[in-house]
């Protein structure tokens, strides 16, 4: 249930900012528990920096966040900390310790939590990896795994903190084609099977369509369209009719020069 009497779980309202240049020009979606947002559009636009703001690592010029139901606008450090338990993020690069095997990985994320004894976390890290697909490479080390399976581990170390939301960077970026296809049908059970709030910074269409329930479409820091990933090809705007029109063009196989 709300606890700062906010029915959305995620809502951007009016939100700005800049740092050389406008980034956010008065923002506005919002996304509800167990529901799937996409955030698309050209690099640059501020894909990114929207998935700071709703950790809160970056506050805005104006406008206010809530997430997790609560305005985050305005909390201090130690309130982010705990709204952070709560929301968890996956990185593009995957962020895994290098020194630590897959399964060292997922442990040490288990450390601070005193509800588990040893043996209990070993039953956990196995059961996390059985969820992603992966145990076979519990005892391998990152170097040793394809960048797609990084990130699925990644996704596998998020879900030990037990969150409400998972915020994907840019998931299937430098993944092949089957690779990606893996994890976009990894996100869609774990939306279905645990009730995950999830946002996704994406440029795969494919996927958006996948998993997504609404999206929002970011040019110039603007959101240009907000709406179902149903509607999203009826939007008359110009610049998401070309971005539509560019993925056809992948789709079908053509090249054509401008």
């Amino acid at each position: 249930m709300p606890t700062d009497g906010n029915s959305h779980y995620i809502e951007f309202r009016d939100v700005s900012k800049k740092f050389d240049r406008p980034v956010l020009i008065d923002v506005n979606f919002y996304l509800d528990p167990g529901k799937t947002l996409a955030i698309i559009g050209r690099s640059g636009v501020g894909k990114s920096v929207t998935l700071s703001h709703i950790m809160g690592f970056l506050k805005p010029d104006s406008g206010s966040i809530i997430v997790s139901h609560a305005d985050i606008t305005g909390m201090q450090e130690a309130e982010l900390r705990r709204i952070r338990k709560k929301v968890t993020m996956v990185f593009q690069s995957g962020a895994l310790f290098d020194s630590l095997t897959v399964g060292e990985n997922i442990l040490f994320s288990l450390e601070l939590r005193e509800d588990y004894d040893e043996q209990n976390k070993e039953d956990v890290v196995n059961g996390l990896l059985e969820m992603v697909d992966l145990l076979h490479v519990k005892d391998l080390y990152p170097a040793d795994l394809s960048t797609g399976f990084k990130r699925a581990v990644a996704i596998a170390r998020a879900l030990a903190a037990q969150p409400e939301c998972i915020l994907y960077d840019e998931p299937t970026t430098m993944v092949d084609p089957i690779m990606s296809d893996d994890l976009g049908n990894l996100m869609l059970r774990l939306k279905r099977q645990l009730g995950l709030t999830a946002v996704v910074v994406t440029h795969d269409l494919d996927l958006m369509r996948k998993v997504a329930d609404s999206v929002v479409f970011l040019y110039k820091g603007e959101a240009i369209y907000f709406g179902p990933v149903s509607e999203l090809a009826q939007c008359k705007h110009p610049h998401v009719r070309q971005f539509l029109a560019m993925d056809d063009v992948e789709i079908d196989g053509k090249i054509e020069e401008t």
